[in-house]
């Protein structure tokens, strides 16, 4: 206490000698010359006398320090979030995921519960992660995070369309964008998912990306992951899926809810073709 005190005097006293110090600048010494030096208020200004300088006056000062605030506000919440994905990422790591952007979303323009139950990668059938590998993904064993070939093409497709019609993601995108992300297409959304996407190729590896994807993936309306797909479409649990029914519900992926009440829709029929001809090729990736 009497350190603090001492302390806090030593700070009035440098305070009271630095008062001291600027009055003896603008102020003259003897009293008599005080009127002298002070401004006379009724006197007009010198007419020569320079225009003040410093912070900008008028509207234009106003909305320069509100950008500058806004800027610096802007930058502070993508720091933030960042450092949220990165804590998330790494519970996340080894701890089961319950929920994700794409919940919370479904939650909160419903307001109805989701149905989702994580399973482990060895609960969950090989049908299931060849059939998502052959559908999304050919090259997801083998690249970082990118499919550069899907890419081009997706923008390819884009330009011919006129807009955003094709995204070209791989399974580690679609991760990004269902655990942190909506579902509109943008390319400032596209730019943030591919920044999540590299932490998440460097923070985990490609056996619990696919197990992640396939437990927050959406198969219908208020259906997340391939454990609630599996009961609530086949009535039983994803380890004993058979090659067709994997196909079948990993064909859902484009558009989950539409062909959950077109379950006999020839585009979803053609496509689990498709899947079950690919399936035989893909690759798995190593076991951790």
């Amino acid at each position: 206490m009497v350190q603090y005190i001492k302390a806090s005097h030593g700070v009035f006293a440098i305070a009271s000698y630095l008062s001291v110090g600027l009055a003896s600048i603008y102020l003259p010494i003897k009293d008599t010359h005080v009127s002298q030096a002070l401004p006379n208020p009724n006197q007009n200004p010198l007419p020569n006398a320079l225009p003040p300088t410093g912070r900008p006056t008028g509207s234009s000062g106003f909305w320069g320090r509100w950008f500058k605030r806004l800027f610096m506000a802007v930058v502070i919440a993508f720091i933030a979030f960042h450092i949220m994905v990165f804590a998330l990422l790494s519970l996340w790591r080894t701890q089961p995921i319950n929920n994700s952007m794409f919940m919370i979303l479904h939650r909160l323009t419903t307001f109805e519960s989701v149905s989702q139950t994580w399973v482990e990668n060895d609960k969950i059938s090989v049908n299931v992660k060849r059939a998502a590998i052959a559908s999304e993904d050919a090259n997801f064993s083998n690249h970082a995070g990118f499919d550069i070939q899907g890419i081009e093409n997706a923008i390819q497709k884009n330009q011919a369309a006129g807009a955003i019609s094709a995204g070209g993601s791989t399974i580690s995108q679609q991760l990004a964008k269902n655990l942190f992300l909506y579902p509109n297409r943008s390319y400032v959304r596209k730019g943030e998912e591919a920044i999540i996407t590299l932490m998440i190729e460097n923070m985990w590896t490609k056996e619990r990306i696919l197990t992640a994807y396939l437990n927050v993936a959406e198969f219908g309306d208020g259906i997340y992951g391939i454990e609630a797909a599996a009961r609530h479409y086949y009535q039983k649990p994803a380890a004993r899926l058979t090659k067709r029914q994997a196909a079948s519900l990993i064909a859902m992926l484009p558009n989950p809810k539409y062909f959950e009440a077109n379950r006999n829709d020839r585009r979803l029929l053609n496509k689990t073709q498709i899947i079950l001809r690919r399936m035989g090729a893909a690759d798995l990736p190593d076991s951790e």
